[in-house]
């Protein structure tokens, strides 16, 4: 466990679902989603799948004041193996948020500095992530240099 500020840094357990769904809720200007939407059951139940199994996700949070203020997610990817990933392994950094009430005292840092341990733990290649313009600095400072290759997506 680390500690920054008045935040403790943990291993999220099964039974922080209830707190980080609001938190995640945040990422996507959902902060009075209903907690009756799809996405909401079916991220509580890939939650409940992956939360103990720390070789295929990193799930740290940051506990203040009796409760989860910041969390980020780090899954771990495989592909075929290139000049740029050796090995196949990539770890996806994504869901990187602190309650706004919170922020400013170095707990995306933290969270951040703590997935990219992990990810050397487990031998991954890399760490790659999407970034909007207000996260880009912390990543900044651990070293993730913006790259060319443009991001896509396809709804299914």
């Amino acid at each position: 466990m680390g500690q920054t500020g008045v935040g403790q840094l943990r291993t999220a357990t099964v039974e922080d679902v209830t707190e980080l769904l609001p938190l995640w809720a945040l990422l996507f200007d959902e902060q009075d989603a209903d907690p009756g939407q799809v996405w909401w059951g079916n991220a509580r139940r890939w939650f409940g799948e992956v939360v103990s199994d720390q070789r295929v996700a990193c799930l740290p949070v940051v506990v203040a004041d009796d409760a989860v203020v910041a969390t980020a997610v780090g899954t771990l990817e495989l592909g075929v193996p290139n000049p740029h990933c050796p090995r196949g392994r990539t770890v996806r950094l994504a869901n990187v948020v602190t309650h706004p009430r919170h922020r400013g005292r170095g707990y995306g840092t933290l969270l951040v500095e703590h997935v990219v341990a992990w990810a050397a733990s487990i031998d991954a290649d890399r760490v790659d992530l999407s970034a909007t313009p207000e996260g880009r600095r912390i990543y900044e400072r651990a070293g993730f240099v913006l790259t060319s290759a443009p991001r896509m997506k396809l709804t299914l």
